[in-house]
């Protein structure tokens, strides 16, 4: 029986653990060749030892074709030297996951400069940097009538969709993910890349010790949503969010017009609150931050 992935080489980035891991595992399962992407940190960033090693023999045990790359996503000369051992080990790139990330909570009156350039860093830079050289690549076959079925799966939150109290770089970089997405989506479409993002609720690394986890779905539970935006099928689909909660699937309906007024002329600020109330009052209350 063929697989929705056979024939297609895929990049999961963050892929040693949790829902990297569960994606990587779900893409070979559906037959992708997968570039198991692993800096090795903690939960907070620190240094620590992969295991990637660990998630590609599970992959090969399952008859899958896998590598290890220890690459910085954040650093971007080490992520194009990423997609260059994917091109270079198997012979093109049709699949990005950027899924690499950590957290250091904190309210926003305790947070410090180090803090937020190091979380800034990892999800948006490490979001940039991987698909910048995969979408050079793209563009490069494109040109040349090699043009591939490329997907970009970007990794959001529903801390950037609503907020989050105490995450507020967290909050901010999973925001900028979103419309990045949007951007990326728009610009490549034209080469035959499609590029959505999802917001995963999972119990990981990540949420044990800041949520009540109990109830939470499993890794694995997000990976199938991501196995079909990776796969041709999902050509028609780009530019979107998806909420993945267990067996809910939510399509995300982000920053749109809404209710307006229009003077016909430079508002006077004396007259504004009467307005912004119309406004208000018209508008779709929204939803609330998480922890309030």
């Amino acid at each position: 029986m063929s697989k929705i992935l056979d024939g297609r080489i895929a990049i999961v980035t963050g892929a040693g653990r949790g829902i990297g891991r569960a994606h990587a595992l779900e893409l070979a399962r559906q037959g992708a060749t997968v570039l198991v992407n692993d800096f090795g940190v903690t939960n907070n960033g620190e240094k620590s030892d992969s295991p990637a090693h660990e998630v590609v023999a599970e992959i090969e045990a399952l008859g899958g074709r896998a590598a290890v790359n220890g690459a910085d996503v954040a650093d971007f000369d080490q992520a194009g030297a990423m997609v260059q051992q994917a091109i270079d080990t198997w012979g093109g790139l049709d699949i990005l996951v950027n899924n690499a990330g950590f957290v250091r909570d904190r309210m926003l009156v305790n947070a410090t400069e180090d803090e937020w350039d190091a979380v800034i860093r990892v999800h948006l830079k490490g979001h940039f940097a991987p698909l910048r050289h995969a979408a050079a690549y793209w563009r490069a076959e494109s040109k040349a009538d090699r043009q591939r079925a490329g997907r970009v799966i970007n990794t959001t939150s529903g801390a950037g969709l609503q907020g989050s109290i105490g995450q507020v770089a967290y909050s901010a970089a999973k925001g900028g993910i979103a419309t990045m997405t949007l951007v990326a989506a728009a610009e490549l479409g034209r080469v035959g890349v499609t590029v959505n993002a999802i917001a995963p609720v999972a119990k990981t690394r990540m949420t044990e010790g800041a949520f009540d986890t109990s109830q939470m779905a499993l890794p694995e539970d997000n990976s199938p949503v991501v196995a079909w935006l990776a796969s041709e099928a999902a050509g028609h689909v780009t530019g979107r969010v998806f909420e993945i909660d267990g067996g809910l699937l939510t399509l995300e309906d982000g920053w749109r017009h809404g209710a307006a007024r229009d003077a016909g002329r430079r508002w006077e600020a004396g007259e504004l609150g009467d307005v912004v109330d119309q406004l208000l009052a018209e508008g779709a209350t929204p939803d609330p931050v998480y922890g309030t």
